[in-house]
């Protein structure tokens, strides 16, 4: 492991038993194979500049647009060559898989295109779309309980029962070699990288990426490329199992990002960080929501919370990379409900969305006086809930709650305080 990797994890952990995912050494040639067998299949994505992002960290930061890819994600990638390098036999018996969305999607296409049927587990909850898309791409879907973990050891029971191939999300030298080929296209597009970035549950879009980063660096001579794996703090099982020399199940809180809410690493996975990964950092849902906005104002990017991650991780953490700089956008398959949702979050992490509890006289014009005060501010008031007979209301008090947009931080602190220079009582809610 690399000193970076060292720094920030403490001392190396030992090599992980990778018996179950099969060797842990994934080259540059694999990587090309992998490519070969998805030609015609996944789409190269585009990288693209984000001035915002590279006025930040003072350097280039391009994106690397994985949710403009076939089934919204890079899972596509790793699943067909997974479901490819099968044997006809194999394949006859079908193949099941466990997902929060993307994965099974992934699957579910590869198994269609390449002629077997497939069963996905999904948790409980999964967002309709995905489940819609899972569906239509001729998948059966199974709903076993409420996360992903609990998904994979039911899949795993089935494929034990029914003979069918169990198509692991991560933890696979052949799903690895799949993502891998990502790491190759952006080495081809944007040769002087310095430092990727990209989202980590399980670990294989990351393992594989770095792996074809730094292997075809040695190979033709090019400087040294940092890889960073940006994980929601509400579910970072990484950290802890680096820290422990082990993979460590941990238990995961709700988080927006479910797409990379796993609970422990795979072995192969684990192993690849230890060798290939130079740090692992953690970003919370407010990052995760703000750069979520970012990709959809600033970069035009529909992406998903958890493939909205590499770019939080900028957000909290540019400070600590090298640019150039690419980030990862590893999916966009989001609800239409919740990017409304997230969205309403980020604004509100950026200033630019309050929601204010007003206390004022109980009288004709009290709340016509309020709302021109505001509207003179330049703020914009999208709802209005006039509430008088509270238990907790003077006689002749009330009490509004309003949903108001403003132009930034800095407007909604003007607005706030002008407020209460009038005399008006607040609470933010």
């Amino acid at each position: 492991m690399n000193e970076a990797a060292r720094g920030v994890w403490g001392v190396a952990p030992p090599r992980a038993s990778t018996s179950d995912a099969g060797p842990a050494s994934i080259g540059v040639d694999d990587v090309r194979a992998a490519r070969e067998l998805l030609g015609g299949v996944a789409v190269p994505t585009p990288l693209i500049p984000s001035r915002v992002l590279s006025e930040q960290i003072g350097g280039p930061v391009l994106l690397k647009c994985e949710n403009l890819q076939r089934t919204g994600s890079f899972k596509i990638r790793g699943a067909y060559v997974r479901i490819a390098r099968l044997s006809e036999r194999e394949r006859a018996g079908g193949v099941v898989a466990a997902s929060a969305g993307n994965h099974a999607q992934g699957v579910a296409l590869a198994a269609s295109m390449l002629g077997c049927k497939a069963t996905v587990f999904m948790p409980v909850g999964a967002p309709l779309p995905k489940i819609a898309a899972t569906r239509g791409y001729g998948a059966e879907v199974v709903f076993p309980g409420p996360t992903v973990d609990e998904c994979l050891v039911a899949a795993q029971e089935y494929a034990d029962q029914c003979g069918a191939v169990f198509i692991h999300p991560f933890d696979h030298p052949d799903v690895v070699a799949g993502q891998a080929t990502i790491g190759l296209e952006v080495m081809e597009q944007c040769p002087e990288v310095r430092t990727i970035v990209s989202p980590v549950g399980g670990g294989g879009l990351l393992a594989g990426v770095a792996a074809a980063a730094k292997g075809l660096a040695k190979e033709t001579g090019g400087g040294d490329v940092k890889l960073v794996g940006a994980q929601a703090k509400r579910a970072a099982a990484f950290p802890p199992s680096l820290a422990a020399g082990k993979p460590t199940r941990i238990g995961i809180e709700r988080t927006m990002a479910d797409g990379i809410a796993v609970g422990r690493p795979g072995a192969l996975t684990y192993a690849m960080f230890t060798e290939l990964v130079d740090a692992v950092v953690t970003v919370t849902e407010e990052s995760i929501s703000q750069a979520l906005l970012l990709c959809l104002e600033r970069a035009k990017q529909v992406v998903e919370p958890a493939g909205a991650a590499g770019v939080a991780a900028l957000l909290e953490h540019g400070y600590a990379v090298e640019p150039p700089v690419v980030v990862l956008l590893s999916g966009g398959n989001i609800d239409p409900l919740l990017l409304s949702k997230v969205l309403r979050h980020g604004l509100a992490g950026a200033g630019r969305y309050l929601v204010v509890r007003c206390r004022l006289k109980d009288r004709p014009g009290a709340l016509v006086t309020l709302l021109s005060e505001l509207a003179e501010m330049g703020v914009n008031v999208l709802d209005v809930m006039h509430e008088r007979m509270a238990a907790r209301l003077h006689v002749e008090e009330a009490e509004v709650l309003m949903h108001l947009e403003t132009r930034g931080a800095d407007h909604s602190e003007d607005v706030i305080g002008r407020l209460r220079e009038k005399g008006y009582t607040l609470t933010l809610s």
